[in-house]
């Protein structure tokens, strides 16, 4: 199970602008603020995704996070959300061939961090 996890941001003001945007559109908030970290989740008692200012960080890493949307009109909010706010596109909304109701958009933050809004919804 997985119970949190952390990226490295460089600009915490831009970074914190465009997560407090681009995750509200599914659900999330921001929870606990300490400064050089910001923790986000549905509530207090559950913060599960948070940000660390560092200086420098490695850009090919590789990192992908997928957070669950509550629906497809939320996927769409997401990204729009995001390319306003300083991310790029990395795949638009959409179905996907993964599995027969997978529904997701893919941006990447303004560190490139690679970030994914999915639901598993019908229609």
């Amino acid at each position: 199970m997985l119970d949190h996890v952390s990226i490295g941001i460089t600009d915490r003001k831009k970074s914190t602008a465009f997560y407090d945007a681009v995750l509200s559109t599914i659900g999330l908030k921001k929870v606990a603020d300490y400064g050089e970290i910001v923790a986000y989740g549905l509530s207090r008692e559950d913060p599960f995704f948070w940000l660390a200012e560092q200086p420098e960080i490695n850009k090919s890493h590789g990192f992908h996070w997928a957070f669950r949307a509550p629906n497809r009109a939320a996927i769409h909010d997401f990204h729009t959300a995001a390319l306003k706010c300083g991310g790029t596109d990395n795949g638009g909304p959409g179905k996907r061939d993964y599995e027969e109701h997978y529904y997701a958009a893919f941006v990447l933050d303004p560190d490139g961090n690679k970030i994914e809004a999915v639901c598993f919804d019908p229609e």
